[in-house]
């Protein structure tokens, strides 16, 4: 049984790290979030200590580790995009790996800061990059690389997920914290498709604006036309209607890649390779961060050229 802490426990995805700890029959001793609306840890880990200051929790994870026996082993962080570096550094100085929830880091440099501090310490930084261990994706994957090399597919990405006005007041509205929203709802689309289509060789913004962004890359196997947005407006007339307010759809050469379903326990696959030494590293996650830092610094050309049909 390894020892966990975790940053972050207030948040949306936090349950799913808790159900992943506790799937693989581990334990959670410490957790950490400015907010105290973490009830739902006594439904995983109803003994674990619980700090609301990072200073203490800090003090804390430091004394298990002078202790021995209570050692933390893994740090798993689900703090806002902004703060993933700094406590990547916490649970490296405490003699812990890191589990990190993607963006890993909001900028590339970072990554190159952190393998050196991974080098200095000994301890190993994982980031969650579920998207690649749905049955789907594996499966087009392999279909992929059995295909010639200049077999080029053409791809629709299409994301919409309404938010409220809430958003805009929280930390994910602002850009310098979320990274926007190609970097807050998009990262791990963009991860999915350059790990099964290769590398990016031309990025280009059509649309940046604060809850809708939207453009073109070009793969080294396939041309992408992608629309994210946060306005449900965007979402399909007859979805809408009936209340849907998530949208999401990938097609590929005309036609749609199926991955709506088969989600739920995709964290706790991600924890199992990760406790058995094959989980995604800082390397791994170096693409898709490039990615979207060039989305956000690049100037939007306007609706012209190869653009996503919901431009038109």
């Amino acid at each position: 049984m390894k020892n966990f802490a975790l940053i972050g426990a207030a948040g949306y995805i936090a349950p799913r790290h808790m159900k992943a700890i506790k799937d693989t029959n581990n334990n959670l001793v410490a957790a950490l979030d400015r907010f105290d609306s973490v009830g739902i840890i006594d439904s995983y880990f109803p003994e674990a200590d619980f700090f609301v200051e990072t200073e203490r929790f800090d003090r804390h994870l430091d004394k298990l580790r002078r202790q021995g026996e209570k050692k933390v082993d893994y740090v798993s962080i689900c703090s806002p995009n902004y703060l993933h570096d700094s406590h990547i550094r916490l649970a490296l100085r405490n003699d812990a790996d890191a589990i990190c929830e993607k963006p890993i880091v909001m900028n590339p440099w970072n990554v190159d800061a952190l393998q050196e501090i991974e080098k200095e310490t000994g301890k190993r930084i994982y980031t969650i990059l579920q998207l690649r261990l749905h049955p789907s994706i594996t499966a087009l994957k392999d279909r992929i690389n059995k295909e010639p090399d200049d077999k080029i597919h053409d791809i629709d990405l299409t994301y919409i997920t309404g938010r409220g006005k809430w958003y805009f007041y929280s930390w994910k509205g602002e850009i310098e914290k979320s990274g926007g929203v190609a970097t807050n709802i998009g990262v791990h689309f963009f991860d999915m498709l350059s790990y099964i289509f290769g590398g990016v060789k031309e990025n280009i913004v059509h649309l940046a604006q604060p809850d809708k962004t939207a453009g073109y890359l070009q793969l080294e196997k396939a041309n992408v036309r992608w629309f994210l947005s946060l306005d449900d407006n965007d979402i399909p007339v007859d979805l809408r209607t009936s209340g849907q307010r998530t949208y999401r759809s990938i097609t590929m050469d005309g036609s749609g890649i199926e991955f709506s379903g088969g989600f739920t326990d995709l964290h706790t696959h991600s924890y199992k390779e990760i406790l058995d030494g094959k989980g995604y590293t800082l390397e791994d996650a170096r693409s898709s961060i490039e990615t979207v830092y060039n989305i956000r610094n690049l100037e939007p050309v306007g609706i012209t050229g190869n653009v996503h049909p919901l431009l038109r």
